[in-house]
């Protein structure tokens, strides 16, 4: 076996050694390529044969023509609901949104008893929203963003709301910082049975006067109620903040500049007022239920004028809603103006607004956003859809069109026009919201003999002056 290998090893050497002396064979040349032929289809069981590249592709550029996409941008509202004008929002930031598809608003919306406890951190914090609706207009004082430099037309916008709501988002030495502007007023104002004046043969003294005083306006409410042996002629809501209106029309003045935290209580007109409102409940023409019933706070007199014994109610717009349900057909109720004193007629104001922070870093959409929505057409829709007075000093004029209770809307819109600065002083200061429940209460408490006025006075005007003083400081 051995041996036959070594054979086979031996030939296999020889023949190797034969064929390495055998010229080499002659390579058929291949000739160069001279374009890039058409890629065959490759039979199914072989594979494609590369074909070689001739150059390098150039990279693909853009098309000169094609601009990059506008950046979107988001902004932020803080938003609380009183009833279904969030909604009514929602809607109208969709319409804004779709004819500025760059700008997308999204609102945040909490619960009114949260916003102060809410917005204070994220403003303290640098990190506020772009927008908020608040009712504390001051509480964010030096930190709105100022609009000027970014609307329009600023000196329009600025003509279109009432310059005491500006100044009260401003700090004490700014003059034209313009920061927000009202979402919707609530003004003071009265209500009337005319029922009740029809089946007592009593003309409504509106109808037939532009200027009534509160004296005729009595006098009337007490023929009215005598004859039909209703219980009660009139009423005013237990605040100060609904007494303030009628004590303005009688002369009294608060403050001697639109600046200045030293308030006088004792007035002439204040002196008027407090008394008539005290003999109202010595006459036993009143509900003592509503000033004199305990608890103390706020109390309205709203129960007595939709069960129908009542023949006129001091009260304010935000008893329309209701008063148009519950009401209903029972009988027919209107609002009449403000009731007229020596010095004029006024309401008071109240409301929300939607302001702006400085910490916002799109101040320009921000400020494209509120020229949208304070258009008389958008700022009618708003409120005609949530049955608000807007504070829109064009609107207030012109009138909104109200799916409900139009006639009664429209008579305080008429209001906003007439109310006075010191009105919205009183409202806006940050000393009104102590005088409001000191001058309360201490007028209840001389209704129910606790105190004489004189008296009542006194600890007002000393309350005053300790708010004032702890300000300053």
């Amino acid at each position: 076996m051995n041996r036959k290998l070594f054979v086979l090893v031996s030939l296999f050497a020889i023949l190797m050694m034969i064929a390495a002396c055998a010229p080499a064979p002659t390579a058929t040349p291949v000739p160069a390529p001279t374009k890039a032929p058409e890629p065959a289809k490759p039979a199914a069981t072989t594979a494609p044969t590369a074909v070689p590249a001739t150059k390098a592709p150039e990279p693909t550029k853009p098309a000169a023509t094609t601009a990059p996409a506008t950046q979107a941008v988001e902004l932020r509202i803080v938003w609380y609901n009183d009833g279904n004008e969030g909604e009514v929002m929602r809607a109208l930031l969709d319409k804004f949104q779709a004819a500025n598809p760059n700008i997308k608003v999204k609102m945040d919306t909490v619960a009114y008893a949260d916003l102060g406890k809410i917005l204070q951190p994220q403003v303290e914090a640098g990190t506020p929203p772009d927008l908020a609706r608040v009712t504390n207009l001051a509480q964010f004082q030096g930190f709105y963003l100022d609009l000027r430099p970014h609307l329009s037309n600023a000196a329009t916008w600025e003509a279109n709301w009432s310059p005491a709501f500006l100044g009260a988002l401003r700090k004490a030495d700014d003059k034209t910082g313009l920061y927000g502007y009202p979402t919707q007023f609530t003004v003071s104002g009265p209500f009337v049975n005319r029922t009740l004046f029809t089946q007592a043969g009593v003309p409504v003294p509106s109808d037939t006067k532009e200027k009534v005083t509160w004296q005729e306006w009595v006098d009337a409410a007490k023929k009215v109620a005598t004859a039909t042996k209703t219980p009660y002629a009139v009423a005013i809501d237990r605040s100060a903040h609904r007494f303030w209106g009628p004590t303005l029309g009688m002369c009294a003045t608060y403050v001697t500049g639109l600046t200045e935290t030293k308030f006088t209580i004792d007035t002439p007109g204040f002196r008027n007022a407090a008394n008539m409102l005290v003999g109202w409940h010595k006459d036993k023409i009143t509900p003592l239920e509503v000033w004199a019933g305990g608890g103390g706070g706020y109390a309205a007199g709203n129960d007595f004028f939709v069960n129908g014994q009542l023949v006129f109610y001091f009260s304010g717009n935000w008893q329309v809603g209701q008063f148009d349900k519950l009401i209903g057909n029972k009988f027919n109720w209107d609002v009449v103006p403000n009731p007229y004193g020596d010095c004029g007629s006024t309401g008071m104001p109240g409301g929300a607004a939607l302001v702006t922070f400085k910490a916002s870093k799109n101040p320009k959409e921000v400020a494209k956003l509120v020229e949208y929505l304070t258009s008389d057409d958008v700022l009618a829709e708003f409120s005609a859809k949530s049955l608000f007075l807007p504070g829109s000093l064009s609107l207030s004029k012109k009138g909104v069109t109200y799916a409900s209770s139009n006639k009664q809307m429209n008579v305080f819109l008429k209001e906003v026009g007439k109310l006075t600065p010191e009105s919205y002083y009183l409202q806006f200061n940050a000393l009104g919201q102590t005088l409001n429940p000191e001058m309360r209460d201490r007028l209840s408490q001389v209704i129910t003999g606790e105190l004489t006025l004189d008296e009542a006075i006194k600890r007002i005007q000393q309350k005053m002056d300790e708010a004032a003083a702890a300000i300053k400081k």
